[in-house]
């Protein structure tokens, strides 16, 4: 996993197996070996700051660096491996990456990456933030717990200049103040003290009343840039009128409008909208599908939308040229947490040329010339295999749906055993790729208030296959292999017995596995 944080990137590679994985002879020498290669895409000024191993340089050149570690143990190292550098740049800079893979229409890809520099100092930002806070039903206990910890931990980092308000919501909406309200120590510890009495409202969610509050407290902001952030665990009925309604006001309010940041909660609430509305809004989408993760997660969300260091970024180029298109068409804010990169499409020669504009925390312009490189050596087609072995999106690859019957006509077909009897084919049934079934949200669950994290998710159908074929399986070996006789021999194993038996246990799951996939890929092949 690769993370950017206070300036710098870290790589993190799980290096803890079980013992049955690395071999059971201990006491002979082995050579272990790490070689790491790193394309920054960054010209120069890459600075290595940790390692968890000892490696050794090898190769440098404009960016691009590669070490290696080599080792004669006689024990497998099990340590967790790290290593983090950071680009040695203080101020705000950036580049362009063109390098495109084959596509239907024709058209190639450009990466813009934005960074906001090591110089943590910076003026970020005089702000005036609203949080608008679901306290329907369904958020009682610990997601309401840990939002209200969230916000007061958010409210600690703004500075005297800034303003704020809270507005909880069900049915109807509660404001903390019917004005925003200076971030002194006694406006914080009243806000403080007011959220942590909120309990939760039964009744339904409306959403388009509390925003509509935090649009109007934000409406007439001078010399500070406006922030709504919005939690919710559930969906509302008018999602597409809410977004359509936002884009409309953001457009007309001119410069310094409000940017939109939103955390979801639950697999009950419509993420998809929620992401939208941030898009819309230039602000950052946020998540947390287990009650374990809300708090990390939202206190995330919360500091990049804070330290934000350069608003309302354009390219002027982008208006310009009719053929290219850019994801997403309203550039998010860069923050001092994470660097900014926007995708797009071309057709055609790309521009010599592209400025990035945008406002600083000082409210003075910024303008900087991005320069363009063609990094052939970065492998782009490996993000695109790692997205289609793992199932998540990336901009390299798009969302299928799988048919599960392969259709031998298109109108009909004879059934098995008998040939005379003809089977009229119903539509295709399809279903959603992995990880890819939650985002819509459920208006049924969040009507009936239902909290997050009560109700176990449903699989998807090929999970359920899966499970179906591997529990008969292993319930098979169980049925003739667990005996109270089978337990009381095992008691009585010495080590070596038990590891042989170990390793078989292994390869006998792993036959079990194999057995499990053929029968879920062929299940309907006979059909």
């Amino acid at each position: 996993m690769l993370s950017y944080n206070a300036g710098r990137f870290s790589l993190t590679v799980p290096f803890c197996f079980p013992e049955y994985v690395t071999p059971a002879i201990k006491k002979i020498s082995k050579k272990e070996k790490i070689e790491l290669n790193v394309n920054s895409g960054v010209a120069n000024g890459i600075l290595c700051k940790a390692t968890s191993h000892p490696l050794k340089e090898i190769r440098r050149h404009e960016g691009k660096f590669s070490f290696l570690y080599e080792a004669e143990i006689f024990k497998w190292s099990n340590t967790d491996f790290r290593f983090s550098y950071s680009v040695s740049s203080g101020n705000i800079f950036g580049g362009i990456l063109l390098q495109s893979l084959y596509d239907y229409d024709q058209s190639d890809m450009f990466c813009i990456y934005l960074f906001p520099g090591s110089e943590q100092n910076r003026k970020v930002f005089k702000k005036e933030v609203v949080f608008v806070v679901d306290i329907s039903e369904s958020m009682q206990g610990r997601p309401l717990e840990s939002t209200k910890s969230a916000i007061s931990a958010a409210l600690s980092k703004l500075s005297p200049e800034d303003s704020f308000n809270i507005i909880a919501f069900s049915n109807e909406a509660f404001q903390f103040s019917t004005s925003m309200e200076l971030a002194s120590k006694d406006a914080i510890e009243r806000a403080t003290a007011w959220i942590s009495m909120k309990y939760t409202v039964g009744g339904s969610t409306n959403l388009f009343i509390p925003l509509e509050k935090a649009a109007d407290m934000l409406s007439n902001t001078r010399g500070s840039i406006p922030m709504i952030f919005l939690v919710a665990d559930g969906s509302v009925e008018d999602e597409r009128n809410i977004c359509h309604w936002m884009q409309k006001r953001l457009t007309n309010q001119g410069v310094l409008c409000p940017s939109i940041h939103t955390f979801g909660i639950g697999s009950f609430c419509n993420h998809y909208f929620l992401r939208m509305l941030a898009r819309i809004g230039r602000g950052e989408y946020g998540a947390a599908f287990d009650l374990d993760s809300i708090e990390v997660q939202m206190n995330k969300l919360f500091s990049k939308g804070l330290s934000t260091v350069l608003a309302n970024i354009t390219i002027d180029a982008f208006d310009d040229c009719e053929e290219i298109e850019v994801y997403s068409s309203r550039i998010p804010d860069l923050s001092l947490e994470s660097p900014l990169t926007i995708y797009g499409r071309y057709q055609g020669s790309f521009p010599d040329n592209l400025k990035v504009k945008g406002i600083l925390g000082d409210l003075s312009s910024f303008t900087m010339d991005l320069k363009i490189r063609r990094a052939k050596d970065i492998p782009l087609d490996s993000v695109a295999k790692l997205s289609i072995q793992t199932c998540n999106i990336s901009e390299y690859t798009r969302m299928t749906l799988l048919e599960k019957n392969i259709m031998k006509h298109f109108g009909a077909w004879k059934k098995k055993g008998d040939p005379q009897k003809i089977v009229e084919s119903g539509p295709p049934e399809m279903i959603l790729l992995q990880r890819l079934s939650v985002g819509f949200g459920d208006q049924i669950a969040t009507a009936e208030n239902i909290r997050p994290g009560s109700q176990e998710p449903e699989l998807p159908e090929v999970a359920k296959i899966f499970i179906k074929t591997t529990s008969n399986y292993f319930g098979g070996i169980c049925n003739r292999c667990c005996c109270m006789g089978c337990i009381r021999c095992c008691s009585k194993m010495n080590n070596q017995c038990a590891t042989t038996l170990t390793q078989l246990c292994t390869a006998l799951a792993c036959i079990g596995c194999l057995h499990c996939c053929s029968e879920s890929c062929c299940l309907n092949q006979d059909d």
